[in-house]
């Protein structure tokens, strides 16, 4: 049995050589970008990438199982599936993987460390070769300590040094840009939507460092307004109780687009116009804020840099890259819409 084919296949099934036509290359090279082989010129790579995307090709799964002892399958591990930020995520990181010859399995945790430190004990490690993990539970510690081999790669800031490699945007930097955007349009009672909430992850931590480093360099106030999850719902709550405070802010930058799109109905409820009287911030850059009305203002990540990094590293990890474990940055950038 090969990836070529097999007895009984049906007649329209796209095979390597199909793939190896319509790239223009050779069949051995089409076999070595399916199997991940490390020495392939990026553009040729890409070419055939492009082409395996553009036939639909699946490889024999079955067959490179027996030949590599591989599956062809990653796990994507994330908080909640059902978060605008990470269903964008998961859906860029199955296609990117999709494109390469793997499929995704997708578990949610809903953040329980006990769910966490399962999947970290290899619950899943005799089905996938890999796994893009983003915890919100688990400590370096205990992913020092975890008796699984399988390669695993962390999405966000984690506290302390974890011992694999993890993706991260520079949240400081992104924080402070947003903050920064908001004073220099003469705002000057800027609160932070999630500062100081209990728990904390990391990724909040260093959302508020950077928020706090900006309002100090502008000389403003600090105003903070905890929250207890990154939703919709807590956005409302908090923005509601902020502006019935004797002095309401004037902006707002919230550590999520879901908590800004919480705020935005707030204000409104207020009686009050964004941005006229509130200048909202948010952070992800999910689609429902740019059909906002106003649209929200946002800290966008590469998304898709996050997936290829993040399998990228798996790559190089099973191609047997030895290396100490990496902090890769994903890009960010400001998207200023209407809302600030």
């Amino acid at each position: 049995m090969s990836e070529f084919g097999r007895p009984g296949e049906e007649p329209g099934m796209v095979r390597l050589r199909d793939v190896a036509a319509h790239a223009g290359v050779s069949v051995r090279t089409v076999s070595n970008v399916v199997n991940d082989f490390r020495y392939v010129a990026p553009d040729t790579r890409a070419r055939v990438q492009a082409s395996i995307a553009a036939l639909g090709y699946r490889p024999n799964v079955a067959a490179r199982t027996l030949r590599s002892g591989r599956t062809g399958l990653l796990s994507l591990v994330v908080p909640e599936i059902d978060s605008p930020y990470f269903s964008e995520l998961a859906a860029r990181t199955v296609r990117i993987a999709e494109a390469e010859g793997w499929t995704v399995l997708i578990d949610q945790t809903d953040g329980d460390g006990e769910r966490e430190r399962r999947l970290l004990r290899g619950e899943r490690s005799q089905l996938v070769d890999g796994v893009i993990f983003s915890p919100w539970s688990v400590t370096a510690e205990e992913l020092a300590e975890r008796p699984d081999a399988t390669p695993i790669v962390l999405l966000g800031e984690h506290a302390g040094t974890p011992p694999v490699d993890h993706v991260v945007i520079d949240n400081v930097a992104a924080a402070a840009a947003a903050v920064t955007h908001l004073a220099e349009r003469g705002r000057r009672r800027i609160a932070a939507v999630g500062a100081s909430s209990e728990p904390a992850s990391e990724t909040a931590r260093q959302r508020e460092l950077g928020w706090r480093q900006a309002i100090a360099a502008a000389g403003l106030p600090a105003i903070a307004a905890p929250v207890t999850s990154l939703h919709r719902a807590e956005g409302h709550r908090a923005m509601t109780e902020l502006l019935r405070a004797d002095a309401a802010p004037d902006a707002a930058f919230c550590f999520s687009d879901e908590l800004a799109l919480g705020a935005l109905r707030a204000v409104v409820d207020a009686g009050l116009r964004v941005p006229e009287d509130v200048a909202l911030v948010g952070f992800d850059d999910v689609e429902d804020g740019r059909f906002a009305v106003p649209r929200l203002t946002t800290i966008s990540p590469d998304k898709d840099g996050i997936a290829r990094l993040a399998l990228r590293s798996l790559r190089e990890r099973l191609a047997g890259d030895e290396s100490p474990a990496r902090v890769i940055t994903a890009p960010h950038r400001l998207v200023v819409r209407e809302s600030s």
